[in-house]
């Protein structure tokens, strides 16, 4: 696996709201070392985005399809990225969407 930096865009649906779906990401991207955000978003969804080595986001998705203790994730979408160097700093919760 590759060390450069690379960024992914993920889309979780399914019961992903209300269960502790955006501080359980939080705590595994600060885990892994990534850096990003997530969010919910108004249609149920929580997306997340997230930059750091391909093996690393690999662990996260694999960690974002199984969900907190609660959650029901139905699919996981995610799409590739360009890095944003604003948030190189690390992982936070977003509540705008």
């Amino acid at each position: 696996m590759s060390s450069r930096t690379i960024a992914r865009r993920y889309f979780v649906s399914g019961v992903v709201q209300g269960v502790g779906f955006r501080f359980f990401t939080q705590r595994a991207a600060e885990q892994l070392g990534l850096a990003g955000y997530v969010r919910n978003w108004g249609d149920g969804r929580v997306e997340i985005y997230a930059s750091g080595t391909e093996d690393k986001l690999e662990a996260l998705r694999a960690l974002l399809e199984r969900g907190p203790r609660g959650a029901s994730v139905g699919t996981v979408n995610e799409e590739i990225a360009g890095v944003q160097s604003e948030y190189e700093g690390g992982f936070s919760i977003e509540y705008d969407a």
